[in-house]
């Protein structure tokens, strides 16, 4: 078990490293990074956006606000209940969004390039299943 937790903990240093290099070529801070991530196929509520990035809901206000200056986010109300209050990306957030992640994608190539197809398709799905025990909240299209 150690040295699977030590492996873990390396692909998460490698993985933390390719984040910060792709959020400081956008001038992003990873936070951010992880923000765009996150909201681009869903909205959420602050509190459910602070649940997912492991923050206090009055820091989450302050990144969010400084987001929204630079046009990436908006809060918005709930198409459910109007008066619960979304954090939405706007167009140009979605648009850096998408950019971001195809460089993420295509930085953590050679970290799995050794990998066989068949290994590569393992580890995506137990990798899925790690990350499905521990999100804060499982999106619809999982179910």
């Amino acid at each position: 078990m150690e040295s699977l937790t030590d492996g873990l903990v390396q692909m998460s240093f490698a993985t933390t490293a390719v984040l910060n290099r792709v959020a400081a070529a956008h001038d992003l801070s990873l936070t951010q990074l992880r923000t765009l991530g996150i909201l681009r196929d869903r909205r959420l509520r602050i509190s459910e956006l602070a649940d997912f990035l492991g923050l206090e809901r009055s820091t989450l206000s302050g990144l969010i606000d400084r987001a929204a200056a630079r046009g990436l986010l908006t809060r918005a109300p709930s198409a459910q209940d109007g008066r619960v209050v979304e954090v939405v990306l706007t167009e140009d957030g979605a648009e850096l969004a998408g950019r971001v992640a195809d460089d993420v994608a295509d930085a953590l190539i050679p970290l799995i390039a050794p990998l066989s197809r068949q290994d590569r398709a393992t580890l995506r799905a137990l990798l899925d299943r790690v990350v499905a025990s521990h999100t804060p909240e499982t999106s619809d299209r999982d179910r």
